[in-house]
């Protein structure tokens, strides 16, 4: 069996603004480099499956994924009911991380699987705290097994 690849962070996201803000605190408490980008739960897929514009890439296992839950194409909802129901990507930790407060939001989000829900702060500087605390906790602190 092929080692898989694996990257720190798969980071899915639509808004330009948030994501340049999350890799930037991510990368500026140097807590991974390894961060990849992409902008819809479609794009995820294919990027974690190696298919589509990912096609010449051997198929990545990120040590945690990042979502929006509002996206084009596949929504946050769709695309984590798709991991969790795939034996390869079902042990991914996944946070939320979504400008949606709505409790509707947070109880399906739960329901589906995810690991974390993390409401986005308005104001930068809480936004960049708010990322560099999970960088610290799902990139330090805590264990993921080896696939």
């Amino acid at each position: 069996m092929e080692a898989i690849q694996t990257v720190a962070v798969l980071l899915v996201e639509d808004s330009a603004a948030d994501a340049e803000l999350t890799l930037g605190a991510l990368r500026e408490q140097r807590l991974c480099d390894d961060i990849e980008w992409v902008k819809d739960g479609v794009e995820a897929l294919d990027y974690l499956h190696g298919r589509g514009a990912y096609a010449a890439r051997e198929a990545t296992i990120p040590r945690l994924v990042l979502m929006d839950l509002k996206l084009p194409r596949m929504d946050g909802f769709d695309l984590l009911r798709t991991m969790k129901q795939d034996a390869t990507l079902r042990g991914i930790p996944v946070v939320m991380l979504t400008s949606s407060a709505e409790e509707s939001d947070l109880l399906r989000s739960y329901e589906l699987g995810v690991n974390s829900y993390v409401v986005k702060p308005v104001d930068f500087e809480a936004f960049h705290a708010e990322i560099r605390k999970l960088g610290c906790y799902w990139l330090l602190t805590n264990r993921v097994p080896d696939r």
